[in-house]
């Protein structure tokens, strides 16, 4: 077997992050678990959201898999050297994606710095270096899911889905609208998912147009860190591309391209 765990990193400590955790069982991979808080991760409801010790989500992760982790996808800017401003991966996913929406936010020493400083140390300590090019295993891959749904949906651009932006997506419609085209658009995300892992529905909470913004928030928090496993998954199978240098780089599945390949 081989397992990934995907994190939905948030930027700031007061905001809850996605995780999930994948297994290859056989020919076919599984989600195994989705959660919508490092508190729910680690089944402590007490505590707040800041990033916990990466040893407790490794270990945590490692009883849901049955197994070592093997890979760690992060939805976060990560890099082996110190984040002051835009970095060549971002660079390269905005040529490569900006004319189809997907370009990067720019980081910087203070978005997300401190978490991306402190989960990056804390996975290497613990055996999990950042990969940047040629994949060995265990290790850590940054991933963005705007990109990777492009790849997954063959969308021309990018995906409608975040919660935060209705109103600027559907102007034109109420809210009760906007929430029902936001559930449509994720439920097609999940059939991509379906046809690629199995578990990926199953382990997601039921989620309607009627759900409060919080609800909303947690579905697509659970639903990113699905993504980051699928492009874990990718980039294990010899089918992601790294855009970025030896410092920094972001995976994306392109099926044309095997993991080896260098920046872009």
């Amino acid at each position: 077997m081989v397992a990934v765990l995907g994190i939905d990193a948030a930027w700031t400590p007061k905001q809850p992050s996605g995780l999930a955790v994948g297994v290859k069982k056989g020919a076919r991979w599984q989600i195994v678990v989705a959660r919508k808080s490092y508190a729910d991760f680690l089944g402590d409801p007490n505590r707040s959201d800041a990033l916990p010790p990466v040893e407790n989500l490794l270990n945590a992760a490692e009883r849901m898999a049955a197994r070592p982790i093997d890979l760690v996808s992060i939805d976060m800017p990560l890099s082996k050297a110190v984040i002051n401003g835009r970095r060549l991966a971002d660079n390269a996913i905005s040529s490569a994606y900006g004319a189809r929406k997907a370009g990067t936010h720019t980081p910087s020493s203070e978005r997300p710095g401190p978490i991306s400083f402190k989960l990056m140390s804390g996975l290497e300590a613990s055996g999990y270096p950042l990969i940047t090019n040629s994949v060995t295993l265990p290790g850590t891959i940054e991933v963005y899911p705007h990109p990777a749904l492009i790849e997954l949906t063959g969308a021309s651009e990018r995906l409608t889905y975040k919660a935060a932006k209705l109103r600027r997506y559907w102007p034109e419609l109420v809210p009760s609208q906007r929430r029902e085209r936001l559930v449509e658009t994720w439920q097609e995300i999940i059939n991509h998912l379906e046809a690629k892992v199995d578990g990926a529905a199953e382990q997601l909470p039921t989620i309607s147009s009627s759900a409060t913004g919080r609800e909303l928030k947690a579905f697509e928090d659970m639903l990113d860190a699905i993504v980051c496993v699928w492009v874990g998954i990718e980039t294990i199978e010899g089918r992601s591309k790294a855009y970025g240098d030896e410092n920094a780089a972001i995976w994306v599945p392109s099926p044309s391209v095997q993991a080896t390949a260098g920046g872009s």
